[in-house]
């Protein structure tokens, strides 16, 4: 099985393990859909090869946190997800959306997922804007929520990507080699254990 390892986290929970069968749905924006490379270079492609379970890519360009909320349901039922990967807010930075909105629709989705008692593992996004070129930092609601949901959080791996220019096509989005880097550090983050 794959076990889920927090080493990373700001939480220590230990996620349950998930077998060669399991279900991961990936769900979020642009980021998630894999904007700026081939959909065979997306991370959650790239995930389902170096993992060796099925992910699922329920990314959507241009979603905002508000309209990810509103998705989720249908997206969830269909999927029947084992484990879900939450990677949104991205659109609300660049759209200047109200933050603790942001807070309050990232906090429901999780909070309807834990309900289903499936596992959830949110991936921090940076402060994005246009024109930006400071240091990029993970948005503070992420490890906010991490600990008031008791949830793992992967909070720097989007945020070193989106950091490299040579690992980006464009502004805002990864190329293939840094959805290749954020698939290796969430898989790094599922530790496999081969039963041997």
């Amino acid at each position: 099985p794959l076990i889920v390892a927090c080493g990373s986290s700001s939480t220590s929970n230990t996620l349950p393990a998930l077998d060669s069968d399991a279900v991961i749905l990936a769900f979020g924006d642009s980021i998630t859909y894999g904007t700026g490379a081939r959909p065979d270079q997306s991370y959650p492609a790239q995930l389902s090869n170096l993992i060796g379970r099925k992910v699922i890519n329920a990314g959507v360009p241009g979603e905002t946190s508000g309209g990810g909320l509103a998705r989720l349901p249908k997206v969830f039922s269909t999927a029947s997800p084992d484990l879900v990967l939450l990677c949104l807010g991205g659109n609300d930075f660049l759209k200047r959306q109200d933050r603790q909105l942001t807070r309050k629709n990232l906090h429901a989705m999780i909070s309807w997922i834990q309900l289903q008692d499936v596992p959830v593992i949110l991936l921090a996004v940076p402060e994005l804007s246009f024109g930006f070129s400071g240091t990029l930092k993970p948005a503070g609601i992420y490890r906010e929520l991490a600990a008031d949901l008791k949830l793992p959080l992967i909070e720097n791996a989007l945020t070193e990507v989106l950091s490299d220019r040579s690992l980006k096509a464009d502004p805002i989005h990864p190329n293939a080699q840094g959805y290749r880097q954020l698939a290796e550090a969430i898989a790094d983050y599922l530790t496999i254990a081969t039963g041997r």
